[in-house]
């Protein structure tokens, strides 16, 4: 019982700090309350805890909390540590050369994918990403090419829950996305053009571990009026070969596991 009380426990600590990776930069304890469905007062000794490990801090004046040097500590050691971050940035810089564009890789996470890093594009008018911000797996050419590989259970989780529209052109209805992500598995590829962002287009490929996972995504991103359907097809290609590097220096052999095909 104990140990089931000390695990719930933790889950909420999680969660809280959770919701300062893709909500508003500043919470307060009425706003997390409400989203997670816990009472004021046990958010409010969650907050307290964090603020004393300096995981949090809070603002007297507009009573509310955002991340603290300990966070930021700790998303760079993150950063620094992370192998697929470290393995793909070489191929990002050479498929920036290659296109001209941004180039990013996200890593799957609890609830979504992050962007770890990026090449920006050197042009005057440009796409950049947030590193370390969450974003949702229904929205976006990275975000759906990794959820088109997620084992049927995990890939039914997100398509069952909600779909929020980010833009107008963002696709909310679980049975086009189904029919989109049968598409993206076939293809190895998923494009999208303003679905997570305006005036953006993209084209991203999966990145896969030793076992066949997916853990992420990387992706050639930049204003819609370049990164266009044309464009997209012809970096297709080169995204997918890259992705296809990475992975095999994860060491992954090749193949897609047995539950995503």
């Amino acid at each position: 019982m104990a140990e089931s009380q000390g695990t719930e426990a933790a889950t909420r600590v999680a969660d809280v700090l959770l919701l300062f990776t893709d909500g508003p930069d500043r919470l307060g304890v009425t706003a997390i309350a409400r989203s997670l469905d816990l009472s004021k007062a046990v958010v409010y000794r969650i907050l307290q805890t964090l603020v004393e490990r300096r995981l949090l801090v809070s603002d007297p004046a507009s009573r509310a909390y955002h991340l603290g040097p300990a966070a930021a500590a700790l998303g760079a050691r993150a950063l620094r540590e992370s192998q697929l971050r470290s393995v793909a940035m070489p191929t990002l810089r050479e498929l920036h050369l290659d296109t001209g564009e941004t180039t990013t890789v996200s890593a799957r996470v609890h609830g979504g994918r992050v962007y770890l890093d990026q090449v920006e594009c050197t042009r005057e008018i440009k796409m950049t990403v947030e590193i370390g911000r969450r974003y949702p797996l229904h929205a976006g050419s990275s975000s759906t090419c990794i959820l088109a590989f997620l084992p049927p259970a995990e890939q039914e989780a997100v398509l069952s829950g909600e779909l929020p529209s980010l833009t107008g052109r963002t696709v909310t209805d679980a049975e086009r996305l189904r029919e989109r992500l049968v598409t993206i598995r076939a293809e190895g590829l998923a494009n999208s053009e303003g679905e997570r962002q305006e005036g953006a287009g993209s084209v991203a490929a999966p990145v896969f571990d030793i076992d066949g996972t997916v853990v992420g995504a990387i992706s050639v991103c930049g204003p819609a009026h370049r990164v266009d359907a044309a464009a997209r097809e012809r970096f297709g290609p080169m995204v997918r070969a890259a992705a296809d590097r990475i992975s095999r220096a994860l060491g992954w052999s090749g193949g897609l596991p047995q539950d995503a095909r």
